[in-house]
């Protein structure tokens, strides 16, 4: 039996929302950025992200419905963004989802953020099959997953305090780069100059699969300081961030493959979109005899299609009800959605 998915993501500053067939695959999908209005803050105001959702998500959904040519009436099941994420953000989704729902007498299921882009490489064309190693970095969150399956995950190694997101952030906001940061630090590493800066590597060497990165963060605090910031030398500095960054990402993901005995490496999230660390990742892997996946980089950053995507596989396992009481989970581990 065939059923539509209407995605709705609304975790922090973007609106997705998008349907999903499940034979015919992604219909429409559509995408609002909160970028411009946050630039102004230099980070994301959650009271201004969550009244913006309001204002966008209804339109959206309209759009999405046209561009693929169906009415409401048409969807089967509404699948929503139910955390981590800002409180406040998320529930401008969920009671959206679960008003929708209850007016068209179809299920809801909530979906855990990082799933949605645990599992977005799946969109993609090639797609990686199960088991594969799954390397999430996205905004506060960078972990080493094994994914054997819809629900089935281990997780091998998190990070410890900043996640590589913040640390490109942050760096970028030393350098003087406008938000969001990670993006604004790439396109000025692209001019840096390699070795003219050594920056640590935290736990490199350390054994297991975790991650550090908030050492990095002082470093490049201090080197700032210090510098002349003359264009050249900032840039130089961003070549230099970006490589400690990209250095522990590979060969902590090197370490993961190793250690399961897997070949696939997929990698999810907004700094999967970094290009010298999918060509860095592509040639380490392949090297070694595996491969890497990742989502398209329009599904990188949030969108509602890789929640209409991971509903539309938990709708497959049964999962889904017409209960529209519904709660939020602004924090909410990753592990505790298994499904064994």
């Amino acid at each position: 039996m065939s059923l539509i998915t209407l995605g709705i993501e609304s975790s922090c500053d973007e609106t997705g929302i998008a349907l999903y067939h499940s034979e015919r695959g992604l219909l429409a999908h559509a995408l609002h950025s909160q970028i411009a209005m946050h630039n102004e803050y230099g980070g994301v105001v959650p009271e201004l992200a969550s009244r913006d959702h309001v204002k966008h998500v209804v339109p959206l959904v309209r759009q999405v419905l046209q561009e693929a040519n169906l009415t409401r009436h048409d969807i089967d099941a509404i699948a929503y963004t139910q955390g981590p994420g800002l409180g406040g953000a998320l529930l401008v989704g969920a009671s959206v989802a679960n008003a929708l729902a209850y007016a068209l007498d179809i299920p809801t299921i909530g979906i855990h953020h990082l799933e949605g882009h645990l599992l977005s490489p799946l969109l993609s064309d090639p797609a990686p099959n199960f088991p594969f190693v799954a390397l999430l970095i996205s905004g506060g969150h960078t972990q080493l997953m094994r994914v054997d399956g819809v629900g089935l995950y281990t997780l091998l190694g998190e990070t410890l305090d900043d996640a590589a997101g913040e640390a490109f952030d942050k760096s970028a906001k030393l350098l003087g780069l406008g938000y969001p940061g990670g993006a604004a630090l790439a396109q000025l590493a692209s001019t840096g100059r390699a070795g003219q800066y050594k920056l640590p590597r935290p736990m490199l060497h350390s054994g297991d699969l975790d991650f550090s990165f908030s050492g990095l963060k002082t470093a490049v605090l201090t080197l700032t300081k210090q510098s002349d910031r003359e264009p050249q030398t900032l840039a130089d500095i961003a070549y230099a961030v970006q490589e400690a960054i990209i250095d522990v990402l590979a060969h902590k993901s090197r370490a993961a493959l190793a250690q399961t005995g897997l070949s696939q490496l997929v990698i999810a999230g907004g700094v999967g979109a970094n290009q010298a660390l999918r060509e860095r990742l592509r040639s380490d892997i392949e090297k070694r005899g595996g491969k890497v996946f990742y989502p398209d980089l329009q599904f990188c950053t949030d969108n509602g299609a890789m929640i209409a995507f991971a509903g539309a596989l938990r709708l497959a396992q049964q999962q889904g009800e017409k209960d529209y009481r519904f709660n939020v989970k602004p924090r909410w581990n990753l592990t505790e959605i298994v499904t064994a």
